[in-house]
């Protein structure tokens, strides 16, 4: 795994280094235009420059070209890429699987969706990561597919690429934990809190989680009592599953 546990949405370098400090292994910086917690290249600098050796810095993405991504990355310095946007589509915030080769030589992250399902009485549930298997599918058959996927809460075609992430709606952990593996090292993501965290990774099953607004005193300022928290509490949930299994 890239990490265990990532911290998304870092906007000032005392939050990176607050996340570093509670034990987190990755943080996310966001790219996104429309975002709260979206910077430019200066402000990102300045957040990677507080980011401690051996914590991962993800740069997070919807839409963006190659060039793009390649410039960020380069200027700030990531370890990583997250491309966040919509699987398929021809409006804004569409991340295609030909983004992956076109990346080629930089670690990636892919963020999926679990989709809605029938209710639990119906036979013959449909796959709910159908659209992600589809998409890896194509990756890989263009020559690359991501290092990481992190399934994330369902949104609409229609959803602005700002509005893709850190809106505080969970995934159906019960759902990921039934639906078959896409065969990649992934996380869990999605309203994710100090609360709710153990339980999501014990019914999910994930190895690792990934959250924004669950840590947050407001849009891109995180709470250190509930970083603090978080990270307690996920790594005392993976501990406790690795036990069990």
């Amino acid at each position: 795994m890239l990490f265990t546990v990532k911290i998304c949405g870092i906007t000032t370098p005392a939050d990176a280094a607050l996340a570093a400090a509670a034990g987190a292994d990755a943080i996310g910086l966001n790219f996104v235009a429309g975002s709260p917690r979206a910077l430019g290249l200066e402000a990102a600098r300045a957040v990677a420059a507080a980011v401690p050796p051996g914590v991962l810095k993800v740069g997070v993405f919807a839409g963006a070209t190659a060039a793009e991504i390649r410039r960020v990355a380069e200027s700030v310095g990531l370890d990583a890429v997250q491309l966040h946007g919509h699987l398929a589509g021809e409006g804004p915030g569409v991340d295609p699987p030909a983004r992956c080769a076109e990346l080629a030589g930089l670690t990636l992250i892919r963020a999926v969706r679990l989709e809605a399902g029938r209710p639990p009485d119906t036979p013959d549930p449909p796959d709910a990561l159908a659209a992600a298997r589809i998409w890896l599918a194509e990756a890989a058959a263009l020559g690359a597919e991501p290092d990481l996927v992190i399934v994330d809460a369902a949104v609409t075609r229609e959803t602005a690429p700002g509005q893709l992430g850190g809106t505080g709606a969970t995934v159906d952990w019960q759902a990921l934990a039934q639906t078959p593996p896409l065969g990649l090292p992934t996380a869990l993501a999605g309203g994710l809190t100090p609360d709710n965290v153990a339980e999501a990774i014990r019914a999910s099953m994930a190895a690792a989680v990934d959250t924004a607004s669950g840590v947050e005193s407001a849009p891109g300022y995180k709470d250190p009592e509930k970083v603090r928290a978080f990270v307690a509490a996920a790594r005392t949930a993976f501990a406790a599953t690795a036990k069990s299994r």
